[in-house]
């Protein structure tokens, strides 16, 4: 048995355990005491870690075995026959990908050899750094994938330059009922048009000139990990509350984001009714792709929740790489969104490939010789351009608590 498996199956096990001694300690009043809430509380922290265990090795595992793929295809057609992999280009090109590290790896760009200088001419920009390489920049699009779960979720498109226009079909044709010669009247769909555009993004990543002088530092596993962790969470941020100002548009902002579902009836609470009532709000085509979307601390308050069988709301999964569900629909946790307090937007639901983000292709790096120099460390500007919206607001709901 895999140690994945064995930890889901211990967590699925504390669940178990912590639904019944909540139920024994239930009063006639549907309480516990101040004690035995501590008690499950502490229950529930050990599933918390738990399930952050098996996140953690699930990635690892992922990594593992992306490291052992082959690195080369096997040669099977006969020499001379033209049946090699084409040779690469621009910023895929071998070339490229030397020049680019030797640019981040050496202290003076000045002093760049001429034909390092030509290679990186390729991808030059304007803002005086240089493109990843095409195989660098995947890496860091897999490594944003772990730290964004809008990434996991979401429609995701790549573009060259310029806004992207999205039509999206405002009002749809219907069909009629007619009698024996009656004309059919017209009924066509109108499309509407969303335009996503690219936002710039950008960190500063520092580090001393002896661990970058160090061979066996890897420069670019580092970058891939610190770029990935930065610039995920400010893009999670955006995807869920950004207001459209010089940033993305927010599944949970006032305009184009998200329809309420429903409204709570308490200020601080929640009721598996009203769960079930936002489950429903959502049209069914788009329920059969749908997930919930909510705060840790939320997710705390449903696992409470149970139906008058006694079975619980929330429920475990004991299988590799799946998410819990709720109501049989898988469940995702990201910190930005609101934990229950008076008119915040508690929980979404809903299907996230309505929201689209778009990469602008060519994230860019620049190396800073002297602006850190007097600490003995060097400097690399890292940027991109993405922007995000929700192309078709009814698609994904949203539970308020009350005002």
């Amino acid at each position: 048995m895999s140690k994945i498996l064995e930890l889901r199956e211990k967590r699925a096990r504390l669940w178990q355990t912590a639904k019944d001694f909540l139920d024994s300690k239930r009063g006639a009043d549907g309480l516990v005491s101040a004690e035995d809430a501590a008690t499950y509380d502490k229950m529930e922290a050990d599933m918390v870690a738990l399930g952050k265990e098996i996140e953690r090795l699930e990635r690892q595992a992922a990594h593992d075995r992306e490291l052992s793929n082959a690195t080369s295809n096997p040669i099977v057609g006969a020499p001379g026959a033209g049946g090699g992999d084409p040779e690469k280009t621009g910023r895929a090109s071998v070339e490229y990908v030397k020049a680019f590290w030797n640019m981040l790896r050496t202290r003076a760009n000045e002093g760049l050899d001429p034909v390092v200088k030509n290679a990186l001419r390729i991808g030059s920009d304007p803002e005086g750094g240089y493109l990843v390489p095409d195989e660098f920049e995947r890496r860091l699009i897999e490594a944003l994938k772990e730290e964004n779960i809008f990434r996991q979720l979401a429609t995701v498109i790549s573009t060259a330059s310029g806004d992207r226009k999205i039509p999206v079909v405002a009002s749809k044709g219907e069909a009629s009922w007619l009698e024996e010669g009656q004309a059919i009247p017209e009924s066509d769909d109108s499309f509407g048009q969303v335009t996503i555009g690219a936002y710039k993004l950008g960190t500063l990543i520092k580090m001393s000139e002896e661990l970058l002088n160090d061979s066996a530092f890897s420069l670019e596993a580092y970058i891939v990990k610190e770029f990935a962790r930065r610039t995920g969470a400010r893009e999670e941020e955006a995807f869920l509350i950004g207001d459209g100002l010089n940033k993305p548009t927010g599944i949970l902002a006032a305009t184009g984001g998200a329809q309420l579902g429903v409204t709570t009836a308490a200020v601080a609470a929640l009721k598996l009714d009203e769960v079930i009532d936002l489950f429903y709000s959502l049209k069914a085509p788009y329920r059969r792709n749908a997930a919930f979307l909510m705060n840790d601390s939320t997710v705390k308050e449903i696992r409470k929740l149970k139906d008058n069988n006694g079975v619980y709301l929330w429920a475990p999964s004991i299988k590799e790489a799946t998410p819990d569900t709720i109501l049989n629909r898988p469940l995702y946790t990201s910190s930005f969104m609101p934990g229950i307090e008076a008119a915040a937007k508690t929980i979404l639901f809903g299907d996230f490939a309505y929201y689209w983000v778009a990469d602008r292709q060519g994230r860019m790096f620049r190396r800073l010789n002297e602006l850190f120099a007097v600490t003995g460390q060097v400097g690399f500007i890292a940027t991109q351009r993405v922007d995000g919206k929700l192309i078709l607001p009814e698609a994904v709901k949203y539970l308020a608590q009350k005002a």
